[in-house]
């Protein structure tokens, strides 16, 4: 039989795609294994799993030989990859005792071992019956822009991915949200059934499969798959519903302000705010005040001084004069998305950042009240607390009508949740000061051992 042949110039970025869905801390032997097959018209495919997600790269070339898949050890490949140079190649050979790895070894060829593990061990691929859906670079964009919005916090998993909105077959959106801001990009329209939730995952990032050709989609009930030339993700859909995303999202028409930013200037204004000092490196408070017809940003170095205003030119505010405060990681996200249009109302409001269908909502910070550098104090009264943006805490809009039981369930857990997370911190709160009481207390006892046994050392000497 022939055996199947693995160019290390391939081998090796297929190595690195491969290992973003093992797990090194799996239970399960198989999932430290690469599966290796030439499939019946000759292409050679590899593939990792960690049980919920699939990568498979395909090599450019097919090759001659019959169907034949075999287990390999993804360190065993990874080692023996290092010590080959780019022009030479690994062969895996199948026999009895199990598949022989060869490799070159000055004139003659080296063989490594690898322990046997049966096929049928390896969970088997998803195969997705369903046609693929191209998608082209903008929207593929506009997935990898929500994915960066989407929640890192495994208590709301459901908010872990990007949701393609398909309740409106002519209107399709993209959305992603943390609960503190929100992502949204429309003008799409695509042949979907059923809305889905593509989960995040490092690999959706990685390099070399963003520059592998156009992406396509499949979906069915239970899983994704994105793939590209030669790349292919599968992955489990995070099920259950997705909250009401469009409760945070003010309304246009009720913007009060308005600011319009040179498109070709974002760069500089980008540059800009991260030269500005920043008093608060927890919420990275920065301000934008339309005042006088004038567009400026506030910032600070100590907590105690003044806001310094720094003039902006390149924009063209209008509306009446406001000031307003948010997280300045949210303001460099929303211009490196290219989102060149401010909406403002008040500082109690969100701050909507919008451009050609796409959109940020972001909620403002609460600062305390304090005079700008060089005049009067702000006319504004300072905005509230920032509160986050949960989807399923926002009043209702007006055309959906009450909420139903289950909905209101899902806010009561939610409020539960969140009494507990509150409490596991108190407990943790009130561990440290039991630690702290219990350390002193040792001390204590190993004082007064000291002052007896100095008193016993007293009373038995004799004058």
């Amino acid at each position: 039989m022939n055996p199947i042949t693995l160019p290390i110039a391939e081998l090796k970025p297929a190595l690195a795609g491969l290992s973003k869905v093992l797990n090194p801390k799996a239970s399960l032997p198989v999932l430290h294994h690469v599966k290796i097959e030439r499939t019946s018209d000759g292409w050679i495919a590899l593939t990792s799993s960690d049980l919920d997600r699939f990568v498979t790269m395909r090599l450019e070339h097919p090759a001659e030989g019959s169907p034949l898949a075999v287990l390999v050890p993804y360190d065993q490949l990874l080692q023996l990859t290092k010590n080959c140079s780019k022009d030479e190649r690994l062969l895996i050979e199948p026999t009895p005792q199990g598949p022989v790895i060869k490799f070159a070894l000055a004139d003659k060829l080296g063989e490594s071992n690898v322990k046997p593990v049966p096929v049928e061990e390896f969970p088997q691929t998803p195969r997705i019956k369903a046609d693929a859906i191209p998608l082209p670079p903008e929207l593929r964009r506009s997935i990898h822009e929500a994915l960066d919005c989407a929640s890192t916090d495994n208590t709301r998993y459901i908010l872990n991915g990007t949701f393609i909105d398909a309740s409106h077959p002519k209107a399709n959106y993209i959305v992603g949200t943390d609960g503190r801001h929100l992502y949204s990009a429309n003008s799409f329209t695509l042949p979907l059934k059923h809305s889905l939730i593509i989960p995040s995952h490092k690999f959706l990032g990685w390099k070399e499969f963003n520059s592998d050709g156009e992406w396509q989609l499949k979906a069915d009930d239970t899983h994704v798959q994105l793939s590209s030339r030669r790349w292919r993700f599968i992955s489990k859909q995070i099920e259950g519903n997705y909250p009401d995303w469009r409760h945070p999202i003010p309304n246009p028409r009720d913007a009060q302000t308005h600011i319009d930013i040179d498109p070709a200037k974002l760069e500089q204004l980008t540059k800009l705010i991260q030269r500005l000092p920043c008093h608060d490196e927890r919420l990275g408070t920065i301000g934008l005040e339309v005042r006088l017809g004038q567009f400026r940003l506030l910032a600070k170095a100590v907590t105690d001084e003044p806001w310094h205003p720094v003039q902006f030119s390149d924009a063209n505010p209008k509306g009446p004069d406001v000031t307003i405060f948010l997280d300045r990681q949210y303001l460099l996200k929303a211009l490196q998305f290219g989102l060149n249009s401010i909406d403002l109302n008040d500082p109690v409001s969100p701050i909507r950042f919008h451009s050609h269908g796409k959109q940020l909502i972001v909620m403002p910070v609460r600062i305390e009240p304090q005079p700008l550098n060089n005049r009067q104090p702000a006319v504004n009264p300072p905005p509230p607390e920032r509160k986050p943006m949960n989807p399923s805490e926002a009043p209702p809009p007006p055309t959906i009508g009450n909420k139903s039981a289950i909905e209101e369930a899902i806010d009561l857990t939610n409020a539960l949740r969140d009494r507990f997370l509150d409490g596991v911190t108190q407990m943790k709160d009130l561990s440290l000061k039991l630690k702290l009481i219990n350390r002193e207390h040792r001390t204590s006892h190993r004082e007064f051992d000291t002052v007896r046994s100095t008193l016993r050392s007293l009373q038995s000497l004799k004058l």
